[in-house]
Order: structure tokens, then C-alpha cells, then sequence
């Protein structure tokens, strides 16, 4: 592993700049910034997760997902770094498949909640499809390939998968938009 931080901070980003993975500084709302910042957002939602009472099966795989989360961010952070894959997307593909599979198929919109680890998992979701877009953002100047993206589409699948079983396994179970609550 590369230099250890002895010092947290550096006061090298007073000025409103901050370091790329490559050494090149650029403004701290820039773009790609923004872009890897909301990566690491959502590993820590996904930390929120894991700090809930949850199914192992779960708490193993989102342990895995913060791994490759923070690979990504450095993908984002490092311009033409590559650490995501099309394995990496696969196995994300194969776990929502996995856990799509007990599941009852969807009849209706389901709203965030359904217990504290579910509400999270939601969270995080939400914050994963907002890394998708500014991801999405920074490709439109600057190179972004495209295995970054697809991987933040399918995790925020997972996640709102994860979600419905968190909502089941902690008996609260799913909240179902009420979409005739106005026609009174």
C-alpha cells in the first residue's frame, strides 16, 4: 500500500482546489468531484445499512459492494483508472436475480420505509441513481467509461431490491403507495 496519512489535514484545498488520484488539482465542484464524492455518499448510505439489524446473506454482500464503491470512486477520482468490470456488473446482476427470486412480483409503487435497514437501503438507493446522473454529467467532458455507469444502474436495482427484503425480514413489511388516498 502506497503512503500512509501521518497528517489529516494538508490545508491544500483551502483555496477551494482538491487532488485528483493523478496528482492534477481541479476545483472541488467540479464535475468529476462531484461525481466520485456521491460514490462515496453512497457507501457510506450503504454503511448506514450495515449498521442495522440485517439478514447475513445482505450484511455479505453490501460488505462487497463498499469494497468495489470505493474502487469506483477511485475509477472517478483517477481519470482513465480502470477498476469496475463487466464481472463486476455480472455478479451484481446475479445477487438481484438471487434476491428477486422470493420475492412477489410488483403490483405497485413502493415507497421508502418498511423498517430502519430498509428505509436506509432505500436511501442509499436513491443516492446511488444520483451518482449515476452526475456520473453520467462528467461523461458528457470528460471520459467516463461506461462499465462505471452501468454499475451504479444495476447496484441501485439491487438496492431497491435489497430493500423489499430488509422490509420482509424485519415484519414491518413493504409501504404501498395508496395512489386513491385523494379520491375521497
Amino acid at each position: 500500500m502506497g503512503n500512509r496519512l501521518s497528517k489529516i489535514y494538508t490545508r491544500t484545498g483551502d483555496d477551494g482546489s482538491t487532488g485528483l488520484g493523478d496528482g492534477s488539482r481541479v476545483s472541488k465542484d467540479s464535475a468529476r468531484v462531484t461525481a466520485y464524492g456521491t460514490v462515496d455518499e453512497a457507501n457510506s448510505a450503504i454503511g448506514m445499512v450495515l449498521a442495522c439489524d440485517i439478514p447475513d446473506a445482505v450484511r455479505t454482500v453490501l460488505v462487497s459492494v463498499q469494497h468495489q464503491m470505493f474502487d469506483l470512486g477511485g475509477e472517478l477520482c483517477i481519470p482513465g483508472h480502470a477498476a469496475i468490470f463487466d464481472t463486476d456488473i455480472q455478479r451484481l446482476e446475479d445477487q438481484l436475480d438471487d434476491f428477486n427470486a422470493d420475492l412477489p412480483p410488483l403490483k405497485d409503487f413502493i415507497l421508502p420505509g418498511g423498517g430502519m435497514a430498509a428505509a436506509q437501503c432505500h436511501l442509499a438507493r436513491t443516492i446511488c441513481r444520483r451518482a449515476a446522473r452526475e456520473s453520467v454529467t462528467l461523461s458528457h467532458h470528460d471520459a467516463v467509461r461506461p462499465e462505471a455507469i452501468r454499475y451504479l444502474n444495476r447496484l441501485s436495482d439491487l438496492l431497491f431490491v435489497l430493500a423489499r427484503v430488509l422490509a420482509r425480514a424485519s415484519g414491518h413489511g413493504e409501504v404501498i403507495w395508496n395512489h386513491e388516498r385523494r379520491k375521497v
